[in-house]
């Protein structure tokens, strides 16, 4: 089984306008082609034609099973609606955590105006997800999205699930050190390369990641996912199948850990 926990449907190429409805089908196409049984779609920070809502694509994933939502929560922008809507959906299982942008939006981690955000959290049980390391866009601000920030709000917050996407990359070690300490901090690996993995790239990063796992111990911590559509699912997997691990803790990291952290009931996926 393979459940991919970072893919999102954003019109990256903004030259056209992409429906939702299109967006979707080529998600659940690429993920048909390469066996992938669920992913979980992240919603943005920001919403325009490019970027749909959450409340667009919790409405448009209904009857897709093999689908979940991460809402987007915007650090400058979020209001009382929001955070409403969003406790709704939570109520409902509609949802199956939170996402924050710290570099692509100027605020660390422990920053107490996302307090009532971690509240939440909290009380419904689901993983908050952070942007970490470099930023796609150059007017990102990266000394927000570094992942050592994440060390003051998992001692403050222990009750907190905490996802640090993109292991930090290119802070991998910093990462691996915060997810080591702290029991209540995971890690997944998405968004390392634009497309397809280089073998000179691969290589290191491999490496890396086989060090990551050395150092912290049994991989509970780190999470499958890809990034989709920025990073190839293809690539992706045979990046994994190339992780010096055995099998057992390939299966931790494709999908066992995604299951019991985002509560996934695997049965329902077909």
């Amino acid at each position: 089984m393979i459940i991919d926990v970072h893919t999102h449907i954003n019109n990256y190429h903004e030259d056209r306008v992409v429906s939702l409805e299109d967006c979707l089908n080529k998600l659940t196409e690429t993920m048909e082609e390469n066996h992938v049984d669920y992913s979980l779609v992240l919603t943005s920070y920001k919403v325009n034609e490019h970027r749909p809502s959450t409340k667009k694509v919790v409405e448009a994933i209904e009857n897709r099973k093999n689908l979940g939502v991460v809402a987007g929560i915007s650090y400058l922008n979020y209001n009382h609606h929001d955070l409403r809507e969003i406790g709704e959906y939570l109520e409902a299982g509609l949802i199956k955590g939170l996402k924050l942008y710290p570099g692509y939006e100027p605020f660390y981690p422990n920053d107490t105006r996302m307090k009532v955000v971690y509240d939440m959290a909290i009380e419904y049980d689901v993983p908050v997800m952070f942007h970490s390391g470099d930023t796609y866009a150059p007017t990102g601000r990266v000394k927000y999205s570094h992942p050592i920030h994440h060390d003051d709000l998992a001692v403050d917050y222990p009750d907190l699930k905490i996802v640090i996407c993109h292991v930090g990359n290119p802070w991998i070690k910093d990462c691996m050190e915060v997810t080591y300490k702290n029991q209540n901090v995971h890690a997944d690996f998405s968004g390392l390369v634009l497309g397809d993995f280089s073998e000179k790239f691969e290589r290191w990063m491999k490496n890396e990641l086989e060090q990551m796992i050395t150092y912290a111990g049994n991989p509970k911590y780190l999470l499958y996912g890809t990034d989709w559509p920025i990073s190839s699912m293809k690539s992706y997997l045979n990046f994994m199948k190339n992780l010096d691990l055995p099998q057992e803790k390939k299966e931790l990291i494709l999908w066992k850990n995604a299951a019991e952290l985002f509560k996934l009931d695997v049965t329902s996926f077909k």
